[in-house]
């Protein structure tokens, strides 16, 4: 059956539809609404944001008229009666009668934050911020194993959809050679805001965002929440990258010895040029009528071959991980390994006692290692970077060190950050602790 046939035999049995409080109105949290809406057995019933008349624009958007209030009674009266309301107020969140929280903010630190408290209250939590997941993703499977609920990275992005045809490649008994996405900017890494500011305008976008993305922050970040989820590795530290078409996919993504780029196989990496907004899969097997037959279904002459998805559809497809939480009891992507990490380097020459923007910002940019050697270099991560202060002069292209920041002391996400470091691996750290790095503040 479908899962809208299936949704649909859900609010029957309940009697309601499927509800979900969104956190976070701006490009993604909108797109995600307004698809959510259509769709059948699901009701997005509560929109929360720093600014409250952007949340209720967001549900007027889907063609309700949403009550704005500060009063919990009022908030979970309209919300069980099957209104919406618009917030903006986080605190009121793990206690909305919701089955799904889905955060698309895009800032680490609301990320961690709407994250731990959904889990600690037992709320499924679907993100799609993986900035935050590549930073505390590991804390987050394990604290999700415990608590009973599901945290997931959304449908729709790279690494699920990705994720997706790398296990459909196993599912065939196929060796991942490689996976990836195409990149559809020219690479950039000492891009800034400022630099394009103008272009940002244009495509009606925030320029920090868009900075992230021309920097290779975004690749680097999403390439590592794949490797994360499906245990692959890194390629090489910040990838290889080429050029590529879809037909030379797996010509370029062979082995070294066979022509390609690769020193090695079961990787991560992306390629510029006309296969993006696409996902792929380079495989290769070692029986010689599968070859036969791959040949003859126009896959190529072999040995590699590629599976290719040639979109993704970002916030549009974001929804169906709601239905896989409630029809499935699954999530769509969750850091399972823990094999990339994504450090921070400076874009420009900094001084001593410069304060740092984080993720798209005119800082530092990101850049993908194997975890093993990030750990084993001190490096800090992409993630925790945003307001630490550094303490000696780094000069531009230095990958930074925890010797040489002050990490910002009120920051949630560093707090989960040490917490994952200082947590074996499978572990979920206590309830006392994880209040503690929230301030204190319980779910």
């Amino acid at each position: 059956m479908s899962y809208s046939s299936r949704l649909a035999a859900l609010a029957a049995q309940r009697g309601r539809p499927v509800r979900i409080a969104l956190v976070g109105a701006g490009q993604m949290g909108r797109g995600f609404a307004a698809q959510a809406h259509r769709m059948t057995g699901v009701h997005v019933s509560a929109v929360v944001d720093v600014v409250a008349e952007r949340a209720s624009e967001a549900l007027v958007g889907t063609g309700q008229q949403p009550v704005i209030s500060h009063d919990l009674d009022e908030v979970v009266r309209v919300v069980e009666s099957g209104g919406a309301v618009a917030l903006d107020d986080l605190s009121m969140l793990t206690d909305l009668p919701v089955d799904v929280v889905v955060e698309a903010t895009g800032v680490p630190e609301i990320g961690a934050q709407v994250a731990v408290r959904c889990l600690l209250a037992g709320k499924h939590i679907a993100t799609l911020n993986v900035e935050s997941d590549v930073t505390i993703g590991r804390l987050l499977h394990d604290l999700a194993q415990s608590s009973g609920a599901i945290y997931s990275i959304c449908r729709g992005d790279e690494p699920v959809e990705c994720k997706i045809l790398v296990d459909y490649a196993r599912d065939l008994s196929m060796e991942v050679v490689m996976a990836g996405k195409g990149k559809n900017n020219p690479l950039n890494p000492s891009a800034t805001p400022a630099s394009l500011t103008e272009e940002a305008q244009r495509k009606g976008m925030n320029p920090k965002m868009l900075c992230s993305f021309v920097d290779g922050s975004k690749a680097m970040i999403e390439m590592a929440a794949l490797a994360n989820t499906t245990g692959l590795g890194v390629s090489t530290r910040g990838m290889h990258g080429p050029a590529s078409t879809v037909p030379t996919l797996q010509d370029t993504f062979a082995l070294v010895e066979d022509g390609g780029v690769l020193e090695k196989a079961g990787v991560v990496d992306y390629c510029t040029g006309p296969v993006a907004p696409g996902v792929f899969v380079v495989v290769r097997t070692d029986d010689p009528y599968v070859n036969h037959e791959l040949s003859y279904l126009q896959m190529g002459t072999g040995p590699y071959f590629a599976l290719y998805r040639p979109y993704h559809l970002a916030s549009v497809e974001a929804p169906l991980t709601v239905a896989e939480m409630v029809l499935d009891n699954r999530a769509s992507l969750t850091s399972e390994f823990w094999t990339a990490e994504v450090g921070a380097v400076a874009k420009s020459d900094l001084a001593a006692g410069t304060v740092l923007e984080g993720v798209g910002g005119a800082h530092v940019h990101g850049l993908i290692e194997d975890a093993a050697d990030f750990a084993a270099g001190n490096r800090v991560p992409l993630g925790v970077i945003a307001h630490a202060r550094l303490v000696r002069d780094v000069k531009a292209g230095e990958y930074l060190t925890y010797d040489d920041v002050e990490l910002a002391q009120d920051s949630v996400i560093v707090a989960l950050r040490k917490l994952q470091d200082a947590t074996p691996a499978g572990t979920a750290p206590s309830e006392a602790d994880l209040v503690a790095a929230l301030g204190g503040v319980p779910a």
